[in-house]
């Protein structure tokens, strides 16, 4: 039985010791350098004790080997990006509190001008650090599989970060199930898109370390070039990918796919957010031999707790399952204190190994978040709220409707804003449709992109066919590009920003 993730690491080192793990611009890194830097940084960390290892560094191969060492020093990890904004990233230290934390030399500027009073090491300066093995050994003898690996700041809608701690057997757990039900082996070059502090990476990073495949690191400036992107996929031989759907579709919105498609790819896998089944067929149509599968979980339940291996035709206006609980997770949806029936929307619950530790350093939340399993009054069992409304279908599949912030009342009746947002997205001009609710003046807001002929006229006179007249969009605000998260997700916040600055009074 697996206690702590640098097993994954030390198995693979050993069996393929000069096989690439990590690939990126600035480098490659194999298996036996991530282990032996991982050890040096990891040597050179024990000085600080135990406490929280903040990781502030580009994302290259060798901030992989930051987090491992943090592991061997028997501590956990945060990654930060250095785009982020000064006052987010102050409010994660602030809340970590770490005992230190690591930059490179390209992120030195940015670490300067933060003015934290806290323990600074530079990455490339402790490089070359003595490994302690005897240090490193005992470190590891009191280590156990509920030890937190690492945590992860979300905002989630307030916009105030929460550090989600996730513990080494829930991402044994993940890990397991995902490289098994993937097949991922050491034959698959995934082409990694999700930033070190977005939860989809997790699944790239240790699928690699426990299968010996190839992580290569793509440049986030190719996902505002598609055309360069897929040239990319191809130079690299990339034949696995798990995006978030605003990079998939932007893909396909552009045309690049029309004109050139990467011959490798076997598998394309999406999550984070829901997926426009109209984008998803025009990616299909173009690889109609390769697996596709939609992926769902938040965070706190250590990246997926849902999937759906698309196995069958679906029309542009249908929206895709998002399937069935993961191996040893179970998935649930509740009406109240009751488990929803077929067609019954309710809130989607989790309860399993994969749940988070819980929210760092903020007790208050997590008991909001995490608590009693309301089917079992019999023992201590937490289960983990998630706040999105779904639905069985007719198949015992599980449907994503909304976030439980995006189910509306609107003149007398109850709306999931997603429902709206699948028959716009189904429209041939569309090319992206997100809805929200503006309270004080009870109107349904479409902001969209799409083509010359995505009139608001047009988009009326196709949603008739689609939903039912309350339903439709109160104000309609054409955009030249929809605003992103540094996670590449849709940006709601600046969505609503815009329109109280903007759109309120038109």
């Amino acid at each position: 039985m697996i206690r702590n993730i640098l097993e994954y690491l030390e198995k693979t080192a050993e069996r393929l010791p000069d096989k690439i793990a990590f690939s990126a611009p600035e480098g490659d890194i194999t298996f036996a350098e991530l282990r032996d830097t991982a050890k040096c940084i990891g040597t050179y960390l024990t000085r600080f004790g135990k406490s929280p290892v903040a990781v502030m560094t580009q994302k290259t191969p060798v901030s992989v080997a930051a987090f491992m060492g943090a592991v061997y020093s028997g501590n956990f990890y945060t990654p930060i990006d250095v785009t982020m904004p000064k006052e987010r990233i102050l409010s994660i230290l602030n809340t970590l509190n770490p005992g230190v934390m690591i930059i490179d030399e390209k992120s030195r500027k940015v670490a300067d001008g933060l003015g934290y009073a806290g323990e600074i090491v530079v990455l490339e300066e402790i490089l070359e650090t003595e490994i302690n093995e005897e240090i490193l050994r005992k470190i590891r003898l009191r280590t156990i599989d509920t030890d937190p690996l690492y945590a992860l700041f979300t905002s989630g809608s307030t916009g105030v970060p929460k550090g989600v701690v996730i513990s080494h057997q829930a991402v044994v757990n993940l890990t397991e199930w995902y490289t098994e039900a993937f097949d991922i082996t050491d034959k698959e070059i995934i082409g990694n898109q999700a930033p070190f502090y977005f939860d989809s990476s997790v699944k790239d990073i240790y699928a690699v370390l426990k299968t010996g495949a190839q992580m290569d690191i793509i440049p986030k400036m190719l996902f505002s070039f598609p055309k360069k992107l897929l040239e990319h996929l191809e130079a690299k031989r990339i034949n696995y990918i798990d995006w978030v759907p605003s990079a998939l579709s932007i893909v396909v919105n552009t045309g690049a796919l029309d004109n050139f498609q990467p011959s490798y790819l076997k598998k394309i896998m999406f999550c984070g957010e829901a997926m426009p089944t109209k984008q998803f067929n025009m990616w299909r149509a173009k690889y109609p031999d390769a697996m596709f599968a939609n992926i769902y979980g938040p965070t706190e339940t250590t990246v997926d707790c849902t999937f759906y291996i698309v196995d069958r035709e679906f029309a542009d206006d249908e929206p895709l399952p998002i399937g069935y609980g993961c191996r040893n997770t179970d998935v649930f949806i509740l009406n109240g204190d009751r488990l929803a029936e077929e067609g019954e929307s309710g809130e989607l619950c989790v309860r399993g190994r994969c749940l988070a530790l819980g929210y760092y350093n903020n007790p208050e939340k997590t008991e909001e978040a995490f608590i009693q399993n309301p089917l079992n009054p019999y023992y201590p069992e937490k289960i983990y709220k998630t706040g999105d409304i779904a639905k069985y279908n007719e198949r015992g599949e599980i449907i994503f409707l909304a976030r439980k912030d995006h189910q509306i009342k609107h003149m007398g009746h109850r709306i999931e804003l997603g429902e709206i947002e699948t028959a716009i997205n189904s429209i041939d001009v569309i090319d992206t449709g997100v809805c929200l609710y503006d309270n004080d003046t009870q109107r349904i807001l479409l902001f969209y992109c799409g083509s010359e002929d995505a009139t608001q006229a047009y988009i009326q006179k196709k949603l008739r066919d689609k939903v039912p007249k309350y339903m439709f969009p109160n104000v309609m605000m054409k955009l030249e590009k929809m605003p992103q998260t540094l996670n590449g997700k849709i940006d709601r916040l600046a969505l609503k920003e815009y329109y109280d600055k903007d759109g309120k009074n038109s």
